[in-house]
């Protein structure tokens, strides 16, 4: 069985189907959509999060402070157009990650794996993990594009990449191959938890809200209301692993290849933990709510609402 949307129709049950290769053009697409909005809010967390990296509280400069200064000091030091840094590489990861995220979601769904108790978290863990692994070189250059600016604003290593080819040409000349996969072991996990926590909660928001009858249940109201709870539970799950992984993407390499400030996931984690303290895990929560909040809304809901045109086109063509 496609994966499948229920609806009520004169008593009886209509379904929808969408195959999985529509799903992936429909994710990706989605999402990237919605990137094109939330992108200034990822500029925002990126210096958010790497700022004071590795310091004490209050023993370094804070060039970013509060949501709303950050937007204003990323304005006047990189220009209107600097909000939308890394944005072609934000693109692009989008399309390759939530591509293959949403398509291995709808296969497991077809297998009726999302019916197993637990099967939508394992299934949403598993998409979003090979998801990642695919995205990871985009979301490497992305991270380091968006950490650039003036060197009076500068926070984290600076690694004065021009354009997005230039710096997948400057990777692989330096380190290889392998390189572009750096600071993956914290992208998968980041997107594990939530994409695990993004597909479950929305499924099963969206199911609530429908069964409460507040709305019209073709009314892309529902997939909104299902979207704003699912953002809640996907920025307090995915906040600390989505620090740990802006560190890992940022951080300089030796010759190697090697990370020179922390050796992965668990070692990063680590050493924020006590040189920074715990709470540092959530640098950037705000932006990181208002950016990730407002995608997973747009982004499930533009999925939503596509998939239903594409299974009542594929329906009117049966």
């Amino acid at each position: 069985m496609h994966l499948a949307r229920a609806q009520k129709a004169t008593g009886a049950e209509a379904v929808e189907t969408v195959p999985p290769a529509v799903d992936l053009v429909l994710g990706a697409s989605a999402c990237c959509l919605a990137c094109v909005f939330t992108n200034p809010l990822e500029v925002v967390k990126t210096r958010l999060q790497l700022q004071g990296e590795l310091q004490a509280r209050g023993t370094y400069p804070q060039p970013y402070r509060g949501f709303m200064a950050s937007v204003a000091a990323v304005a006047r030091a990189d220009g209107l157009w600097g909000l939308q840094k890394g944005l072609a590489a934000g693109l692009l990861y989008q399309g390759l990650m939530n591509g293959v995220r949403f398509y291995c979601y709808s296969l497991a769904c077809q297998a009726g794996l999302t019916q197993q108790p637990g099967g939508t978290v394992v299934a949403g863990a598993v998409a979003g993990a090979l998801g990642a692994f695919v995205g990871s070189p985009a979301y490497l250059i992305k991270t380091q594009l968006q950490a650039q600016t003036v060197a009076a604003m500068a926070v984290g290593h600076q690694h004065n990449h021009q354009t997005v080819l230039g710096a997948l040409e400057t990777i692989w000349r330096q380190q290889g191959l392998l390189g572009l996969w750096q600071g993956v072991g914290g992208a998968v996990p980041r997107v594990m938890v939530g994409s695990a926590a993004q597909l479950a909660t929305f499924t099963s928001a969206k199911a609530w809200v429908q069964k409460q009858q507040w709305l019209p249940e073709d009314s892309w109201l529902v997939a909104l209301a299902g979207g704003m709870i699912s953002s809640i539970a996907v920025v307090v799950a995915m906040t600390p692993f989505d620090v740990v992984s802006t560190r890992l993407y940022n951080q300089p390499v030796d010759r190697a290849g090697r990370g020179q400030l922390y050796g992965g996931l668990t070692d990063c984690m680590v050493k924020i933990w006590r040189q920074e303290g715990p709470l540092a895990l959530y640098k950037g929560l705000g932006p990181a709510y208002l950016r990730l909040g407002p995608h997973t809304i747009l982004s499930m809901l533009f999925w939503d609402e596509l998939r239903k045109l594409a299974g009542r086109a594929q329906h009117q063509g049966t």
